[in-house]
């Protein structure tokens, strides 16, 4: 079959830190593409990386023991920057701003409303190492309910920072109070960590779980088991 597609392609200028792009478009066949959903995606610009930091960068390889001039690392600089942009877009992010939209029909469901094994990856702020784990939020509704994937989005905006465990999970559980105003919002989280695993103890292996109660899920024993239990931490 044949797609048109739009190809973005950066080309080196005399400075490694600038980059130029342009666009063409493009005429592909693949032969084995029998269904006409051929998937080529294009790649992102670039974004540009002030000197200041490639050099920080550099200088960190040096100390390291190695040279930044070298083939392998050349580059090296312009990734990791690149990389941690990414790894933190959370602070461009508001949280909140997920939960804004809500639906009030819901045929009178007022019972627990739980998403289970939501992954993660974020980074502490004391090693910049990097925190990877799953997390479960629960919330009891009132008036309201809001799209499942804006309690995934709420928390990947407080995970993409430089994070401890503790406020990650009090900052998407009390987001989550603040924003929907529910009954009671439950949010405990696994995870492991790179300053404990690959440094300093080096323990791998060991698993972190921080949690949050909220409302009737702090008030009520009952209530707290339930939701515990529906989380699979009973």
């Amino acid at each position: 079959m044949e797609a048109t597609v739009a190809l973005v392609q950066g080309f080196h200028a005399a400075d490694a830190n600038k980059f130029e792009y342009r666009e063409w478009t493009t005429t592909m066949c693949d032969a084995n593409d029998d269904t006409g959903t051929g998937d080529l995606v294009a790649p992102a610009p670039k974004i540009p990386v002030p000197d200041d930091v490639v050099e920080a960068i550099r200088t960190l390889i040096r100390w390291t023991g190695e040279d930044p001039a070298r083939e392998g690392l050349v580059e090296t600089p312009l990734r990791v920057a690149r990389a941690w942009r990414e790894y933190t877009q959370g602070y461009a992010d508001d949280p909140a701003h997920h939960l804004e939209r809500v639906f009030e029909e819901v045929g009178g469901y007022d019972e627990i409303v739980l998403l289970r094994d939501i992954p993660f990856q974020s980074h502490c702020e004391h090693h910049m190492a990097p925190i990877v784990g799953k997390a479960h939020i629960a919330y009891l509704p009132k008036d309201h309910v809001v799209g499942i994937s804006k309690l995934a989005r709420v928390l990947h905006g407080y995970a993409r920072r430089l994070q401890v465990q503790e406020r990650l999970t009090a900052e998407v559980a009390d987001c989550i109070w603040n924003g929907l105003k529910p009954r009671g919002v439950a949010v405990v989280i696994e995870a492991t960590h790179g300053c404990m695993t690959a440094r300093g103890v080096r323990t791998p292996g060991v698993t972190m779980t921080t949690s949050r109660m909220m409302g009737v899920f702090r008030d009520d024993e009952r209530s707290r088991k339930e939701v515990l239990a529906l989380m699979g931490r009973a």
